[in-house]
């Protein structure tokens, strides 16, 4: 497997595990997402597609080189998102909204119940840590780290030609 390869399938398997594993500690570990945390999936969701592109013109190097590194930064988008969720849960700066998620519903009647019956979410409390680091933590690492390397894959392939 060429490098570029690689890269390819690294910006496919990135994001969708790092995309997993926030929607299996919502719906198996039961930690309700804030709004920061919806903000992090959002450009997992794009390199996921991005990383699909690059798997579809394979065929053409360079266009799939550019599909993969545009996921990267897609990646590190996200990464970057958690440095900012991290922080605010770690009390280093306040965030840019009220940090509560509203839930949604169809009449006004439905909307007030729903409201008032629904868990404040808050985006500067993180719901779980290992080792002092939050999941919007890890998702910062982790992204950084996927990002880096499908860069340096997709570049390495390059130089090899």
């Amino acid at each position: 497997m060429d490098s570029l390869a690689k890269a390819r399938l690294l910006a496919l398997l990135a994001p969708a595990l790092l995309l997993g594993g926030a929607l299996a500690s919502q719906y198996v570990g039961g930690l309700a997402p804030c709004e920061m945390c919806y903000w992090q999936r959002w450009p997992h969701e794009a390199a996921i597609a991005l990383a699909a592109l690059a798997y579809a013109i394979a065929r053409k190097p360079a266009a799939s080189r550019v599909a993969a590194n545009l996921a990267a930064i897609f990646i590190a988008i996200s990464g970057a998102i958690g440095v900012f969720h991290a922080g605010v849960e770690y009390g280093w700066w306040e965030g840019l909204t009220t940090c509560a998620r509203a839930p949604t519903a169809g009449s006004a009647e439905d909307m007030l119940k729903a409201i008032l019956n629904a868990p404040v979410i808050r985006c500067d409390q993180a719901q779980w840590t290992l080792l002092g680091i939050s999941l919007a933590g890890f998702n910062a690492i982790f992204s950084f780290a996927a990002a880096i390397a499908i860069w340096a894959l997709a570049h390495g392939s390059r130089r090899a030609r």
